[in-house]
C-alpha cells in the first residue's frame, strides 16, 4: 500500500477535501490520511510515499522531519531542502535572469542588531547605507516587506522617504525588502501543480479579504497563454510541485508581485467553490500520480531547473 499523508495545522477544508478526493478515485494500493508521527528517529522511514506539506513554514520540528522523511524515499510537496533555501529576494534575483519582469526591489539590513552580534559583526557593511541611490532605484511610492515569509504581516505602504525612515525602524530584526510599486491594471492569482497544472484566478489585492477573489478581470486568449507561461517557467525553474504566483499588468507587461507561496491559501471560504474544486481534484490527481512513480529508497524529490542546470554547469537560458 502506497499511503500518501497530509501534513497540515489549523486549516481543515482542503485537507479534508484533498483526502476525501484521492480516496474517492478508488486506486488500487494507494491510500491517503492524516500524517500521524508518533516518534521521530533518524533513518527511519517515514511510512509514506507521498507527503504534502501544509505546515512546516511555521514549525521547524515539521520542516526537520520531513527532510528525513525525504531521504527515506518519500516523496515530499514541496521539497523541503529547498523550501528551507528559498526566499523572496532571491527568488527576484532569479527572476531577472530567465525573463520574468518584477519590480526593481533592494534588500534592507535588519534594523536592529541580530541576536547576539555586534557593530563589529558588520565590518563589511557601509553604513548609512547609500539612501539616495537606493530610493532613486525603487521610486516611492514603495513597499517595505520580509525578505521571507508569507501573507500580509509586516508589510508597508511608503509615500515618501520620511515614511520610509518612521516605519523601517519599527521593523526590529526583520531583514525587509523595499520594492517599486506596481501600479496595475489587472492582477491575477495563479495555482501551479506539478510544473504542469495551472489555474489563473483574477484577483484584486486592495479589496477586503474575503472579496479579494471578486476582481472582475477578463483576460484574453493570448493574455491567458502568457501568463500560463510565466508561471509555469517560475515553478520549474524554482522547482515548486505546488505553489501560486501573482501577477499585475501594468502597461500590458505582467509583473511577478509574489511568487514564494509554497502553501498557498486553498481554504473554501477564501478561494470560492469553483477554485477550491479545481485545485483539490488536480492536487489530488498529482498526488497519486507522485505515488504510483515513487521508488521506495531512492530520492523521488522535485529539483528545479536552477539547481539541475547549476550542477550540471549549464546557463540558466
Amino acid at each position: 500500500m502506497k499511503k500518501i499523508g497530509i501534513l497540515y495545522g489549523q486549516e481543515r477544508s482542503f485537507p479534508m477535501a484533498l483526502i476525501e478526493k484521492i480516496n474517492s478515485k478508488g486506486i488500487e494500493g494507494v491510500r491517503a490520511e492524516p500524517v500521524r508521527i508518533t516518534r521521530a528517529v533518524q533513518g527511519e522511514d517515514s511510512g509514506y510515499a507521498v507527503i504534502v506539506d501544509r505546515i512546516s513554514q511555521d514549525v521547524p520540528f515539521y520542516r526537520t522531519w520531513l527532510k528525513n522523511a525525504a531521504l527515506m524515499g518519500t516523496a515530499v510537496i514541496n521539497n523541503p531542502f529547498w523550501w528551507s533555501a528559498d526566499e523572496k529576494y532571491f527568488n527576484n534575483c532569479l527572476m531577472t535572469q530567465i525573463g520574468v519582469a518584477v519590480p526593481r526591489t533592494a534588500i534592507l539590513p535588519s534594523y536592529e542588531l541580530p541576536e547576539e552580534t555586534s557593530g563589529d559583526s558588520f565590518s563589511n557593511l557601509s553604513y548609512p547605507l547609500d539612501w539616495e541611490s537606493i530610493f532613486g532605484y525603487v521610486g516611492f511610492p514603495a513597499y517595505m516587506k520580509p525578505f521571507a515569509g508569507g501573507g500580509w504581516r509586516n508589510v508597508y505602504r511608503l509615500e515618501h522617504r520620511e515614511d520610509f525612515y518612521n516605519k523601517h525602524c519599527g521593523t526590529g530584526r526583520l531583514v525587509m525588502l523595499l520594492q517599486e510599486e506596481i501600479v496595475f491594471e489587472e492582477y491575477y492569482r495563479c495555482y501551479c501543480i506539478g510544473g504542469k497544472y495551472v489555474h489563473i484566478m483574477p484577483y484584486e489585492p486592495r479589496n477586503p479579504f474575503h472579496e479579494r477573489y471578486q476582481a472582475g478581470f477578463t483576460p484574453s486568449e493570448e493574455r491567458l497563454r502568457q501568463m500560463e507561461d510565466i508561471v509555469l517557467r517560475i515553478n520549474q525553474y524554482l522547482g515548486y510541485d505546488f505553489n501560486t504566483v501573482e501577477l499585475a499588468y501594468r502597461d500590458g507587461i505582467p509583473y511577478a508581485i509574489d511568487f514564494c507561496n509554497p502553501a498557498p491559501d486553498a481554504d473554501l471560504p477564501s478561494v470560492g467553490a469553483d477554485n477550491f474544486a479545481w485545485v483539490v481534484d488536480n492536487a489530488a490527481t498529482y498526488c497519486i500520480e507522485r505515488a504510483m512513480a515513487q521508488e521506495a529508497g531512492k530520492d523521488n524529490l522535485t529539483w528545479g531547473q536552477y539547481l539541475q542546470r547549476s550542477v550540471g554547469g549549464k546557463p540558466l537560458i
